[in-house]
């Protein structure tokens, strides 16, 4: 019973509006895209105009929320415009600005002032300011966005506070830019039996939950894929993606009517392409690290250019050395949710139940897609080459862009500050010393001189 209880306490934790929410979960007025439109190009739409999940707040909600900011920020709020609060709300919660659009990416409209959330809040970020649909949200405020709504419900709409004390006992992220994700689904799949029905609450048996953030992978890198995540356990299926779906507000027979939808949904996140390095690329450089990356990297990472490979190649934890948490965080009860019933297309889904490590992802982008490592632990390229000199803390920038050291603009530490004393401040932080968050692990550079190394990072510029 104590488990069942902490499992319904992290389903309330992830999703804080359910209290509020319309049970019917409403979709937008339009649910239906235009006609002559490609399987991807639907897919775009339906994430652009389709009202999946129950509302996460009002639009009155979101402007407000500045009411309950920290000082000297709430004053500096009261003052600003509308349009500058707004900005600042954006910035503090990590929402990115999509042109065209009011709500930021990764929302859409209820028709009735409410905000729903989708795959893009997570897979829709920025680089050096840019909106890039597909890209990690490495900027997402998940755990500060979900508190200062609690707050603002208790203070301003009479909500008592013993009613979201859950929200606040299990992380939805403990860094901004990474969530608890995987948990999320942990909790949503042990929730049902294999048709997707919700159990009774008797019949609820959740499996261990260990909480474990991860940095959202590139959508450009899915065409290349076989299996998902970073542990590679399941068959790529749109079905498998439609675990994220699964809330109780959302009934089974709901969740399958949007089956051809996320066919859809799959085939736009397999169609995004990688951006293009943004300056200038020594191109001498690049072909002597191009070289190295062939000599030392390919078996494991793949090759570019003409006759492109990618191996999908699964590392032994003990040999790439990266923090385990991920692996150990999964268990075997979930695994095994994707083998049967509905969501594994009649057994077409295939499930690695005991994985063994990570596997090497492909490199197109990763310019663009710091910070690095699955847990989100290495700021820019360059710490990935110099193991030995990554930071124990960093604190990023807002839309800064290292081009010396490809990645992130940050500020290092050797430990938090003291001035960071509020949780909202800590999580602007990353802080490697935090469980599932290290950054030691993948040395494989250190077997490299320094002028290898200088032109290995210029290549990875050009993939």
């Amino acid at each position: 019973m104590a488990r069942v209880s902490i499992i319904l306490l992290t389903l309330w934790a992830f999703y804080p509006l359910i209290a509020l929410a319309d049970e019917d979960s409403p979709e937008s007025s339009t649910t239906t895209p235009p006609a002559g439109l490609s399987s991807s190009e639907r897919g775009l739409w339906f994430l652009l105009n389709k009202h999946y999940m129950a509302s996460d707040l009002k639009q009155e909600e979101f402007d407000n929320l500045w009411k309950v900011w920290p000082e000297p920020l709430r004053t500096e709020a009261e003052k600003a415009s509308k349009e500058e609060r707004r900005r600042m709300a954006f910035s503090r919660y990590g929402l990115i600005e999509m042109p065209g659009r009011t709500l930021p990416m990764g929302f859409v409209s209820d028709g009735k002032q409410g905000w729903g959330m989708n795959c893009l809040a997570c897979h829709g970020g920025k680089v050096a300011g840019e909106p890039i649909a597909g890209l990690p949200n490495s900027h997402f405020a998940f755990q500060t966005w979900a508190q200062d709504l609690v707050e603002y419900r208790v203070r301003f709409l009479g909500r008592k506070r013993s009613e979201f004390a859950q929200n606040l006992a299990v992380p939805l992220s403990r860094s901004n830019g990474s969530t608890n994700a995987q948990i999320f689904s942990v909790v949503l799949t042990a929730l049902r039996d294999s048709d997707l029905v919700m159990k009774p609450f008797k019949e609820i048996h959740p499996p261990p939950l260990i909480h474990h953030d991860l940095d959202a992978p590139a959508f450009w890198n899915l065409k290349k894929k076989q299996n998902l995540y970073i542990d590679g356990y399941v068959s790529k299926s749109h079905r498998v993606i439609m675990q994220f779906v699964m809330l109780p507000t959302n009934s089974d027979e709901r969740i399958k009517s949007w089956d051809n939808d996320f066919v859809d949904i799959l085939a736009y996140a397999e169609s995004v392409k990688p951006p293009r390095y943004k300056w200038p690329i020594n191109r001498e450089l690049s072909a002597k690290g191009e070289a190295v990356f062939n000599d030392h990297c390919s078996s494991c990472h793949g090759t570019y250019g003409q006759n492109a490979s990618y191996p999908e190649k699964m590392i032994p934890i003990e040999e790439v050395g990266t923090d385990r948490r991920r692996l150990d965080g999964m268990p075997l009860e979930h695994r095994k949710f994707f083998e049967h019933g509905w969501i594994s297309e009649d057994g077409k889904v295939k499930v690695v139940e005991q994985p063994t490590g990570y596997v090497a992802p492909p490199l197109d982008g990763v310019w663009a897609s710091a910070p690095y490592f699955h847990n989100g632990s290495v700021p820019t390229l360059w710490h990935v080459l110099h193991p030995d000199q990554r930071p124990k803390v960093w604190l990023r920038s807002e839309d800064g862009y290292d081009t010396a050291r490809v990645g992130l603009e940050v500020k290092e530490f050797v430990e938090l500050p003291g001035e960071a004393k509020s949780a909202d401040d800590k999580r602007k932080y990353f802080n490697t010393a935090l469980p599932g968050k290290s950054a030691a692990g993948h040395d494989f550079p250190n077997a490299l001189s320094e002028d290898e190394r200088t032109a290995l990072l210029e290549y990875l510029k050009s993939l």
